[in-house]
């Protein structure tokens, strides 16, 4: 961009854009490095080099070019997010019978990689719809509920979220307020849910298409589809001024005697905590497979950018203080894809999907925060997009259960054990 007055011109550097003019051998290159990696664990297959293929030339053409901008006006584009569909993105991991992909926990992990890898707000959309709605009926709804619901949610007609979370409820689920009472052939829903990505589509306050809900019945937790239509649902807020995060729509929720359909009772009472289990595994590794994103383009921003600025007569990738920056984080960046990926394909207990994140989340925001120092003054403005990663990154260490609960449950489980193996001491 051209000189200000008082202002020396900033470097314009192959990773200010990022993606959007990637020439194909470094494409190629990327490419060949992921399946090294995949291969590394016996992970990789031809549909998954396809996937991550698809979803690098869908990010470069369709999702880069408005990623600032969503942003900057906190904007969710709810056709740009359709248009995942088409590439069979929306019921990823949910039966083909239902119109889904039926792919694997590695497929999952490769596509919110690389949407993250432009925009990490429009991936949490992604990860909401896909993982926390589509991906919890696939597995605890009936069938007449899949049916009835999932075609629809998969082929981008409708968009789903989930919504546990409350005013004053975080992760301390067994107390949240919110409360169903069967009357006749309804539920009666009484309460408020707070931060619910994807609850609110639109300026017009058009909540979800599909809200799966978390309400206590009595002293237990169950679990119920609710639709736009139902009487005493509305959306009490669109939440604005987030940090980080903003391509993505947040909401607050209000039920106010609102009117539930017996039959959209999912499972039986009491069996949220069941669905939740079988739910969560997914959803911590995906969450982490963002962090992965931030981490890969933080990675390429630093890189091209230390080799185009010159200082002293150099590229300031000749001083060993920014080789540190570029080597921690590329170490570091690596530490977590091999766990992540490795507890993706072969050890999905919550042991694990608590540890991938405890890991990729700070590493995500440290990375970031490296990208940042490497750009100096430019890593402070948006143009540089590195600034817009560490916003995006802190979510990470908060959300879908914060550092402070994953450190409790990995030790909880290891103490339960007696030690590392599950055979305790072995001597």
């Amino acid at each position: 961009m051209p000189a200000k007055a008082g202002i020396h011109p900033r470097v314009v550097m192959p990773a200010k854009a990022g993606i959007q003019n990637r020439p194909q051998d470094i494409l190629d290159t990327s490419l060949r490095w992921y399946d090294n990696i995949l291969e590394r664990f016996g992970m990789s297959s031809a549909e998954h080099r396809l996937l991550r293929q698809t979803l690098q030339n869908f990010v470069a053409k369709e999702i880069e070019p408005g990623a600032l901008e969503r942003d900057q006006k906190e904007h969710f584009d709810l056709n740009l997010f359709r248009k995942l569909a088409d590439l069979g993105l929306l019921g990823i991991t949910a039966p083909e019978i239902y119109g889904g992909s039926e792919m694997d926990a590695v497929a999952a992990v490769i596509t919110h990689e690389e949407l993250a890898y432009s925009d990490p707000g429009l991936c949490l959309a992604y990860l909401a719809h896909a993982m926390l709605c589509v991906n919890n009926l696939a597995v605890n709804a009936s069938e007449s509920q899949k049916k009835t619901y999932l075609p629809k949610l998969c082929s981008g007609e409708w968009v789903g979220c989930m919504a546990m979370s409350e005013p004053d409820v975080g992760t301390d689920i067994l107390g949240m307020k919110t409360s169903a009472k069967r009357i006749d052939n309804h539920y009666v829903i009484n309460g408020r849910k707070m931060w619910i990505t994807n609850g609110v589509l639109d300026a017009s306050g058009k909540p979800a298409d599909i809200t799966y809900l978390y309400a206590k019945t009595g002293e237990q937790i169950s679990t119920f589809i609710v639709t736009p239509d139902c009487e005493g649902f509305s959306v009490g807020q669109k939440i604005m001024g987030k940090t980080g995060m903003r391509a993505s729509s947040t909401a607050e929720l209000v039920f106010e005697n609102a009117k539930v359909p017996v039959e959209n009772l999912v499972g039986e009472e009491g069996d949220s905590i069941k669905h939740m289990m079988r739910n969560l595994e997914i959803e911590r590794v995906t969450l982490a497979a963002i962090g992965l994103g931030i981490g890969k383009r933080c990675l390429d921003i630093m890189i091209g950018y230390a080799n185009e600025r010159k200082a002293f007569g150099k590229p300031i990738a000749a001083f060993g203080q920014i080789q540190q920056h570029i080597a921690n984080s590329y170490a570091e960046y690596q530490a977590a894809s091999a766990y992540v990926y490795q507890t993706a394909q072969s050890d999905m207990s919550r042991l694990n999907s608590d540890g991938v994140k405890l890991i990729a989340a700070p590493m995500a925001k440290k990375v970031a925060d490296s990208a940042m120092q490497v750009l100096g003054g430019n890593g402070y403005v948006s143009e540089y997009v590195a600034e817009r990663l560490w916003r995006d990154a802190k979510l990470l260490e908060i959300g879908g259960g914060t550092l402070e609960a994953h450190q409790k449950n990995i030790s909880a489980d290891l103490l339960k054990r007696g030690g590392f193996e599950s055979c305790g001491d072995r001597f």
